[in-house]
């Protein structure tokens, strides 16, 4: 039987592989999904590595040389680069673009989703629902790779994804063009079918286990709860996430193309 949690190696042709062919592919501006750094490598390389890979918000995975090896590659010298199949976009780019075209921004923020199954199903929903992008941050959330790709039946690559390297600047981002962020909260007292989601707005889910960071809670304009005639810890954050963006669309229908 197929576990279906069993993740597949990357294929070798998504890989970059040693020093020199990822210094230069970061150079190039080619967009990577992410970059494993052998725990103890060290040299002028590595450290323009990092230093280009936080300019460009990589995320770098420390790892064991075991985990490279696992690549099934020769060669590495300590370093693995993988290609995104995601193609990352600027988060303001996409708030300008979506205002010129006369529509209602609609933004997706997702804090500590890491199972990648969550993340495709999540991605499948926006995408349906009408959300314009959604904002991961470049570390704590799982990788949109083959598998999440997968999941989503397609749907990471058609959805625009804004990569940044801290939610609390991308909530000020937002607020500066005008759009207010709601914050998903099982404790809140506001239920979710009493919240105005037809104005220019983003939406904060938070990992099933922690919630959302309190410092980014904190600076969200509302708080909202989906009610529940069951008493249970909380809901599956994908089926969670859809039951939110459809009362968006919902709410939205008139508008609608």
């Amino acid at each position: 039987m197929k576990n279906f949690r069993h993740q597949h190696r990357p294929k070798k042709n998504s890989l970059i592989i040693g020093r020199n062919a990822v210094v230069e592919a970061l150079r190039s501006g080619k967009q990577l999904d992410r970059i494993y750094l052998q725990n103890n490598a060290h040299g002028s390389l590595v450290e323009e590595i990092k230093l280009l890979a936080v300019k460009y918000n990589i995320p770098v995975n420390k790892v064991p040389i075991e985990k490279l090896n696992g690549f099934n590659i020769t060669g590495h010298e300590g370093i693995v680069a993988q290609i995104a199949r995601v193609q990352y976009q600027d988060l303001q780019q996409v708030i300008s673009f979506v205002v010129e075209k006369g529509e209602v921004p609609l933004f997706l923020l997702l804090d500590g989703v890491t199972d990648i199954r969550n993340l495709g199903g999540i991605a499948r929903t926006a995408f349906c629902c009408g959300v314009h992008a959604m904002i991961i941050p470049d570390k704590g959330v799982g990788a949109l790779n083959e598998d999440a790709i997968l999941t989503s039946a397609g749907a990471l690559e058609k959805i625009s994804v804004c990569r940044v390297n801290s939610l609390m600047k991308a909530v000020d981002e937002l607020h500066l063009n005008g759009i207010k962020v709601f914050a998903s909260e099982m404790t809140a007292t506001k239920n979710v079918f009493a919240c105005d989601f037809s104005e220019p707005c983003a939406v904060v889910m938070g990992s099933e286990e922690k919630g959302i960071y309190p410092a980014l809670m904190k600076i969200c304009d509302e708080k909202f709860k989906i009610p529940m005639t069951g008493e249970f810890e909380s809901l599956n954050v994908g089926v969670a996430t859809g039951m939110i963006l459809y009362e968006v669309m919902r709410q939205r229908v008139g508008s609608m193309r």
